[in-house]
């Protein structure tokens, strides 16, 4: 990773989390009602975020789950998807649920739609909502998140990395040159 510039810090992310959950909680009217799924990799960390500062604010154990989306990704081979391992842990019955999906970055929007088909694949929720840390544009197919920590306008030729302590032993964001990642 090469960044050029750093979009936010530890706090700056912090404080766009809890933005987003207050949000969930108040178009949702409370949060009894919806089930978090983070996006392997660092949508995980990020749901599980948003479910601490739900049972912080609202005092309310959301179930929290992931989504493995290798088997719906469109840029793989049939034969590719039959070996990958995919895995979801979904914690509850969504028939009766919102569901949201918890990613980092929204590029192309494939991601999500593959999401969308891991959720639908397991069975179908009452409704879904995307809830994505960084929106940086270059859509290529009509999706448009309900939740997002912050809009960062990039050119195609740069990436945006999410780091999260959890994984990367740092966090913030950074835009770097090359390469994409969705």
């Amino acid at each position: 990773m090469n960044p050029k510039a750093q979009v936010m810090d530890a706090t700056a992310l912090s404080r766009a989390m809890a933005r987003i959950t207050h949000e969930i909680i108040e178009r949702n009217r409370g949060a009894a009602d919806i089930c978090l799924l983070g996006v392997k990799r660092r949508g995980i960390p990020l749901a599980a975020m948003l479910a601490e500062n739900i049972k912080r604010f609202e005092g309310i154990d959301v179930p929290l789950g992931y989504l493995d989306i290798t088997r719906h990704r469109d840029d793989m081979t049939e034969q590719e998807k039959q070996h990958a391992a995919a895995e979801c842990h979904i914690p509850c019955d969504i028939r009766k649920k919102t569901v949201i999906i918890v990613d980092d970055v929204l590029y192309t929007g494939r991601t999500a739609r593959a999401a969308l088909e891991a959720v639908f694949a397991h069975d179908r929720p009452l409704a879904v909502q995307l809830a994505v840390l960084i929106d940086r544009g270059h859509r290529e197919l009509p999706i448009r998140p309900d939740y997002v920590g912050k809009n960062v306008p990039t050119a195609r030729s740069e990436q945006v990395a999410v780091m999260l302590e959890q994984i990367d032993d740092s966090t913030g964001v950074y835009i770097c040159d090359s390469a994409d990642e969705e």
